[in-house]
């Protein structure tokens, strides 16, 4: 894998092995342009009406500066493959080992992009909840763990409550006031199945450790520790609504997304 590939995917803690990129070490300030592949995201362009695969032109080079022997700073501009618009991207990718290495571990500790007005984020395949998605890796991506995980909770809620309203599923209580979500998510989910099967009996408990974060009972760096876990769970919710079945792609990974919440000894005890 290139560095291109990684710098193409979302950001996350884990580190992800890369052929080798920098043949020799770059003082803190040092430039060199590499040539590690092309560099691609999809973002909706508003002069096409469309979402669209932007990208690097296939003779371009990134710029890397360097920071320390661990950290490099790069930047990069992608371009609208219809209307030539471009999007500057910037990132702070650390290696797990010395950076000049044969073979480099690396993560992207943060990603920042400067979108034009005629730009914006990819619709995606979960409608408006791409963008909050989005704006969830933003603030992880930032150190904001609290931040994050406030928007994955109001995609929990707001995907339930769209699907109840979608199955003319009554929401409101005897006396007026919108019945406890916890209720809410217990019919939506008996008559339609989002939650997947994997933690088909811990739906509410999604939600409840989601809550933990939002109502200020959990520190920032737990936040952030829990954050890859939480929003897969979040993501097969999602995939459970728009494919409109009990069973999701991926079981395993959010099987192991599970194990590391520390849920599968009461999964496996009920």
């Amino acid at each position: 894998m290139r560095l291109s590939d990684v710098l193409s995917k979302e950001p996350n803690l884990e580190f992800q092995q890369v052929d080798g990129f920098l043949k020799k070490k770059l003082p803190c300030g040092g430039q060199q342009r590499l040539d590690v592949g092309v560099v691609c995201r999809a973002f909706y362009c508003k002069n096409c009406g469309s979402d669209l695969t932007f990208s690097m032109g296939d003779r371009a080079k990134i710029a890397c500066i360097g920071v320390t022997n661990y950290l490099v700073s790069i930047d990069c501009v992608l371009k609208c493959p219809r209307c030539a618009t471009t999007v500057p991207i910037w990132y702070l990718v650390e290696s797990r080992n010395e950076v000049t290495d044969t073979t480099v571990w690396v993560r992207i500790l943060k990603r920042t992009e400067k979108l034009p007005e005629n730009v914006s984020i990819s619709h995606g395949a979960y409608g408006k909840y791409t963008e909050y998605l989005d704006k969830a890796d933003r603030a992880f991506s930032d150190g904001l763990g609290a931040g994050a995980i406030v928007y994955l909770r109001e995609i929990m809620e707001g995907i339930t409550y769209q699907v109840a309203q979608n199955e003319n599923i009554n929401l409101i209580g005897q006396k007026g006031k919108r019945r406890p979500f916890k209720q809410s998510l217990e019919e939506v989910d008996k008559k339609c199945h989002i939650i997947p099967k994997e933690f088909s009996e811990k739906g509410y408990r999604l939600f409840s450790e989601l809550s933990e974060v939002v109502h200020g009972n959990s520190d920032e760096e737990t936040s952030l520790k829990k954050y890859s876990a939480l929003k897969r769970l979040v993501i097969g919710i999602l995939d459970n609504v728009k494919n409109n079945e009990t069973l999701i792609k991926n079981s395993e990974e959010i099987l192991q997304k599970i194990r590391e919440l520390g849920w599968n000894d009461e999964l496996d005890g009920e």
